[in-house]
């Protein structure tokens, strides 16, 4: 495994472990789902350079048009739910209540 590889994969774990410990605030969960795209990013990336195929170099920009739509529609939330609820906690969103 070379260190481009054990990079990678270090980053998508931290991001996950990231998300799966620290949800207090939305912004952190978006901020660590977003890292955990890029990671992936970078790994396609990479992987298509690496074996040089042209087959699947419309893979990653894809992936990272997906990633933009994804933050904005994160983003938008983060803005709807600290309006409605006065902060961006996520104790305090329930999707059982009005």
């Amino acid at each position: 495994m070379t260190f481009l590889h054990l990079s990678f994969y270090s980053t998508f774990t931290l991001s996950g472990l990231g998300l799966a410990f620290h949800r207090t605030h939305l912004i952190s969960v978006l901020l660590c789902l977003e890292n955990m795209m890029l990671a992936l990013y970078l790994t396609l990336t990479a992987w298509t350079t690496q074996n040089q195929t042209t087959s699947t170099t419309l893979m990653p920009i894809l992936m990272l048009a997906f990633s933009a739509c994804e933050a904005g529609i994160g983003l938008a939330i983060l803005v709807a739910s600290t309006r409605t609820h006065g902060s961006d906690h996520l104790h305090n969103l329930n999707a059982l209540q009005c």
